[in-house]
């Protein structure tokens, strides 16, 4: 019985530090994104850790098909992730899912499918906080560059990430 306690005591350290990353951030289980709010919850255990301001598409209500302007609402993953020349952190999101794609087979149009979570673009003739001001994606979700920066290192691929109206 000792051993097992002296076991436990060891491996305490160990189960702390793994539920943390290196920053002692507690590791983000889901985004939430309001959009009729334009803010992107960060989410651990049902609790919202940090919020950030997004924009949203040009146009509003539920994403139809490609090129719609419309930002998707549903439940997706992030799936992947990379640099982006134009929008400097991109991480994508799982659209189109299922519901997704039975909506743009009934409209007969594809659905599209480069759904992003990306920062503001490099820009000579508007600055940063101009592009936080008003919805300007195509149907991505955009925050500031730091913002941005904050959600890549905390969110990881494979994260749920729900998109409510």
């Amino acid at each position: 019985m000792r051993v097992f306690f002296v076991a436990l005591l060891c491996a305490l350290p160990f189960f702390t530090y793994a539920n943390t990353d290196n920053n002692s951030t507690p590791l983000i289980d889901k985004v939430l994104v309001v959009k009729s709010e334009r803010t992107l919850h960060l989410m651990r255990r049902g609790e919202v850790v940090k919020s950030y301001r997004v924009s949203l598409g040009k146009k509003s209500g539920p994403k139809e098909h490609e090129g719609d302007q419309r930002t998707p609402e549903g439940l997706y993953w992030i799936n992947w992730r990379k640099t982006s020349d134009n929008f400097n952190l991109s991480m994508h999101i799982s659209y189109p899912n299922a519901k997704d794609l039975k909506r743009s087979e009934e409209l007969g149009l594809p659905p599209g499918s480069m759904i992003m979570l990306h920062g503001t673009p490099d820009d000579e003739e508007y600055p940063e906080w101009f592009f936080s001001t008003l919805d300007w994606t195509e149907g991505c979700i955009a925050l500031t560059n730091n913002d941005m920066q904050e959600v890549w290192s905390t969110v990881k691929d494979g994260t749920l990430i729900e998109i409510r109206p």
